[in-house]
């Protein structure tokens, strides 16, 4: 059977997917915790969360190194901040401090700003013992490098990743040269949602692209907003699918806003949260 060419997400199309309403408390609008912020890249860490925050998650808990972890508290009131276990070199070693956080977390995600492979592959392995059997969780950074030489770690159907070119074959154990049909490759390996450069698929074949998106995106700290609005919508109670389909097109059309307003190169990632919650208004969430 010929393959189906995969759907364009349009504004459109997102109206007739609308995200689980936004209403009650912070608890009901989805508990995120992120993980990483090693001690040379706590900013990464930092992106991320704020993402979550504007696309909606009710409550936010950031896990970073010890040593960065005061600085990042003040520099993000509205996140619980906890410093944990790291390396004389400023590596995050456990992610035991944060248990009951990630117990009680809607949505987990893990990789923005870690940088030790070694480390980033225990704390996977210890991950599914901490977090709730229905938490989504949302790997990015090194935690997709180090994912391909892991067990099963027991996350399909809720599981989410997001690669950049480079990343996606790693997880493919060769290079890409079909990004919409590579992506659907890792997709079904993983049982994860994936998405890649605008490519976006889920386990079971379904594939969707984003055609918008500016070259400024290629940014530094740009792929931790993507991880970070995805997370975020997925506390919010987006299945894996939609909550990916969702953060890439918000994502991409930040991109557009901020090029016309600012250039289409030359704006920070920083810039791109900001843009999120006007993107939600005007697609009506």
């Amino acid at each position: 059977m010929a393959r189906t060419d995969p759907t364009p997400v349009t504004t459109a199309a997102l109206r007739d997917w609308p995200l689980p309403a936004a209403e009650g408390s912070k608890y009901s609008r989805g508990q995120v915790v992120v993980v990483g912020g090693a001690r040379s890249a706590p900013g990464a860490a930092m992106l991320a969360g704020v993402s979550a925050l504007r696309v909606g998650g009710g409550r936010l808990t950031l896990a970073v190194a010890a040593s960065v972890a005061p600085h990042v508290a003040v520099a993000i009131p509205e996140s619980a901040v906890f410093g944990l276990p790291e390396t004389a070199d400023g590596h995050v070693t456990s992610i035991d401090d944060v248990a009951t956080e990630l117990e009680r977390a809607d949505a987990v995600l893990v990789g923005p700003g870690l940088d030790s492979p070694e480390e980033t592959a225990r704390m996977l392995e210890r991950l599914p013992e901490l977090v709730s059997a229905d938490a989504t969780i949302v790997l990015d950074a090194f935690a997709l490098g180090v994912l391909p030489g892991l067990p099963d770690l027991g996350f399909g159907g809720r599981l989410i990743l997001t690669p950049n070119v480079q990343e996606a074959g790693r997880l493919l154990g060769r290079d890409i040269d079909d990004l919409d049909a590579d992506t659907a490759a890792i997709a079904k390996k993983f049982g994860a949602a994936v998405t890649c450069f605008g490519a976006i698929s889920d386990p079971d074949g379904q594939r969707w692209t984003v055609g918008a998106g500016s070259p400024g995106l290629a940014t530094s700290g740009s792929g931790d907003a993507l991880a970070g609005a995805i997370v975020g919508l997925a506390a919010r109670g987006a299945s894996p699918a939609q909550a990916a389909v969702w953060g890439t097109h918000l994502h991409a059309m930040a991109g557009d806003r901020l090029a016309a307003s600012v250039g289409p190169i030359g704006y920070l990632a920083g810039e791109i949260p900001p843009q999120l919650p006007h993107l939600l208004n005007e697609i009506g969430q």
